[in-house]
């Protein structure tokens, strides 16, 4: 979608003219220079088929039509062995980079609150070998506390070097890994500790002061308590029996250790290598059980979509790792010869929340060319850029918009515009280092708006991947010159993807002109199911009659005729009104979600009624702006609170959603105005932002009765 501007339109007519010549004059060095032509080919070409022309048959990507990929490098079958030839061909490259804290302040704020604010140094690195050691140290060091190999150890930290190195060390000595995400609550926590019945948990201290601490006597068989980051201050309330070691001790016992007999403990391909327990998006988190196999097919499949993928790129690890998006990347980087910086999203860039002002944030200083993201934080990102925009002089504005909708259409045409880069993209492309080649969004739908706002805005391709926790993270992912915007791409070279007909919802895979359908993914990553729950197990997984395993995803898709995958609908988000009119909450949410005046929104349907309601987290800025052009009063929960308020933005939305070709009973009716912003930490949506409708439910339940009343 173009931008609007406000230019004479006289002075229109003359700027365009210039632009038409100096698209005319720049057209044919930059067709016999740029080697374009070739990415305008491929992004024409047909990018996967269907094996069969049966009704709903499997597509595959055009390079593994015969064979499914399934491994990195030969006889790399298992996780260890990936790494170790990794060590060996990288032996001295930089690795895992952290940064040093060089000064922690306290900053009082006008309302009287306290941010820490911290001063980064620059990154340290450890290389393949430092790494490499450091693994089998601690590996070894588990075994001395009585780790025993195909048993379950957790882990429970933020996104680090130290997680890495532990995993890596669990892979080596075939110790199964149990990931929680460092957000979850309290009784999840409880939840996926004893499931797993683990009597080993690796954290950080902050975590275990102000997350372990609470719950430590609900997890009666836990043994030992390891902090990556040096010995917390003396607790008390420890139950008898729980010791506390550090990383460094326990990979100093493991450097002492005798390990003459460990060579019956290495893995096997089909053996558990994670036990990933799911953000809880919809109730109690499950536990995927996913194999060594099932993770190197993955990453396979990934690392083919990447090109020129190797030792000049660096990558910024800031998604939790307990999430199969940040794992695979980081697991695709280390297999090919990256660097991998930590950081997370407080102190990401110059202005993140713990960044003292005047000092640089971690993207500034590591100048990553690889970057992954989740939809929320490419939103946001959106949305800052656009603010600062509509802040700038007349002058400054009509001349970002002219760039950005010429830019627009240049690229949907296949074309680069290097002097729009360099003269008016360059400063937004700065806010994430300057070096971006590649932007990989996965984890929730990202909107056309967005996509292409960060296609134009950061001047770097932005990959759509599609994939879930039950297909150890692999699916699709867009090839970089592919500029088409709302799609995932076609199925990586390691799984094939069929659509199988949903009645209720009127999606069949005989649809035209495209084949609609549940999205069924199968090949090796498919993983072997959720840990002791067999009844959802069957219920999301299949076996056909030629021993394919398929997951069953629960999301619609519609398959293009260049072989592309585009996501349109999901089970669960389907509402039937009291009328008998399905209601898709997802899509009503998308089209509304980008609106300057939403943060975020959550739509609620119910079929004992005939309407949509909806809670809405608004921009305090926008909203402010709003209240004080209609002469509203009164502090921000007294705007959120105030119905005259609810109605003007409900007017805003009803707007949007007319725009958006939205049906009249799929518009909310009623909202409610959340003063309070939806992050993981109020467990109202997981850590990749997606929004935890049982819980919202419960928590607006009141409102909820008030809407419907």
């Amino acid at each position: 979608m173009k931008l609007k501007h406000n230019i004479n339109p006289v002075l229109l007519q003359f700027i365009n003219l210039i632009i038409l010549v100096y698209s005319f004059v720049a057209y044919i060095p930059w067709y016999i220079l740029s080697g374009s032509r070739q990415a305008i080919a491929k992004a024409k070409q047909v990018k996967a088929r269907p094996v069969n022309n049966k009704p709903g048959g499997a597509y595959r990507s055009v390079n593994s039509l015969h064979c499914l990929a399934s491994v990195l490098y030969p006889g790399c079958d298992t996780l260890d062995k990936v790494f170790k030839y990794a060590k060996t061909k990288y032996k001295d490259k930089k690795l895992l980079g952290t940064r040093e804290i060089l000064k922690e302040e306290d900053e009082i704020q006008p309302s009287g609150k306290v941010f820490k604010k911290v001063i980064l140094g620059k990154y340290t690195w450890l290389s393949y070998e430092d790494v490499y050691i450091k693994a089998v140290n601690f590996g070894n060091g588990l075994a001395v506390l009585g780790q025993q190999p195909k048993t379950n150890i957790a882990i429970f930290c933020e996104t680090r070097a130290e997680w890495m190195i532990a995993a890596q060390a669990c892979f080596m000595c075939n110790y199964q890994l149990v990931t929680l995400y460092a957000t979850l609550g309290g009784p999840a926590i409880v939840h996926g500790l004893n499931e797993t019945e683990v009597t080993t948990i690796i954290t950080s201290k902050e975590l275990m002061q102000t997350k372990l601490k609470e719950i430590v006597s609900q997890v009666p068989l836990l043994r030992h308590i390891i902090t990556v980051d040096g010995k917390p201050t003396t607790w008390s309330e420890f139950p008898k029996g729980v010791i506390v070691h550090t990383m460094a001790s326990v990979q100093a016992m493991g450097a002492k250790a005798d390990t003459g007999n460990r060579q019956q403990a290495r893995p096997v391909p089909s053996d558990i290598a994670v036990i990933m327990y799911t953000s809880g998006s919809t109730g109690v988190p499950k536990g995927v059980m996913i194999s060594h196999c099932n993770i190197i097919a993955g990453i396979t499949g990934m690392a083919e979509r990447i090109p020129n993928l190797g030792e000049k790129d660096i990558y910024i690890g800031y998604l939790p790792l307990a999430h199969v998006l940040e794992l695979s990347a980081e697991l695709v980087c280390l297999s090919h010869g990256c660097r991998i910086g930590y950081s997370s999203p407080q102190t990401l860039a110059d202005q993140s929340s713990k960044i003292k002002k005047g000092s640089k944030g971690d993207v500034t200083t590591l100048k990553p060319t690889l970057m992954a993201a989740v939809p929320e934080i490419m939103d946001r990102i959106y949305k800052n850029v656009m603010n600062k925009v509509n802040e700038m002089t007349s002058f400054q504005r009509n001349l970002f918009i002219l760039a950005y909708n010429y830019k627009m259409e240049q690229i949907s045409k296949g074309y680069s515009t290097p002097l729009c880069d360099s003269l008016i993209f360059r400063k937004v492309r700065m806010l994430l280092g300057g070096k971006i080649r590649i932007l990989l969004c996965g984890g929730a739908p990202l909107s056309a708006a967005t996509q292409r706002f960060m296609n134009i805005c950061f001047c770097c391709p932005v990959g759509q991947g599609y994939g879930l926790t039950e297909s150890a993270g692999a699916g699709t992912i867009t090839e970089v010159w592919d500029y088409t915007t709302g799609r995932v791409g076609a199925p990586l070279v390691c799984c094939e993807i069929k659509l199988l007909n949903w009645e209720e919802g009127g999606y069949y895979n005989t649809d035209k002109p495209y084949p609609r359908g549940e999205i069924l993914i199968g090949g090796q990553n498919v993983t072997v199911g959720y840990y002791k729950n067999e009844v959802r197990t069957k219920k999301d997984f299949s076996v056909d009659e030629n021993g394919q395993r398929w997951l069953h995803t629960g999301d619609i898709g519609e398959f293009h005729q260049d072989g592309c995958l585009k996501i349109i609908d999901r089970k669960k988000d389907l509402v039937k009104l009291q009328a008998g009119e399905y209601v898709s909450l997802g899509k009503v949410e998308a089209a509304l979600k980008n609106l300057p005046l939403v943060d975020n929104i959550c739509v609620y349907a119910s079929s004992f009624h005939s309407y949509v309601i909806g809670f809405v987290v608004p921009n305090q800025k926008e909203l402010a702006e709003l209240a004080r052009k209609k002469g509203f009063k009164g502090t921000w929960e007294e705007i959120c609170n105030s119905p005259e308020m609810e109605r003007e933005v409900l007017k805003v939305l009803a707007e949007a959603a007319m725009a958006a070709n939205l049906e009249k009973f799929e518009i909310p009716v009623k909202i409610r105005l959340s003063p309070d912003p939806w992050t993981p930490e109020t467990g109202l949506v997981t850590d990749a932002f997606k929004l935890k409708r049982k819980e919202l439910t419960a928590y607006y339940q009141t409102d909820i009765d008030r809407m419907y009343g």
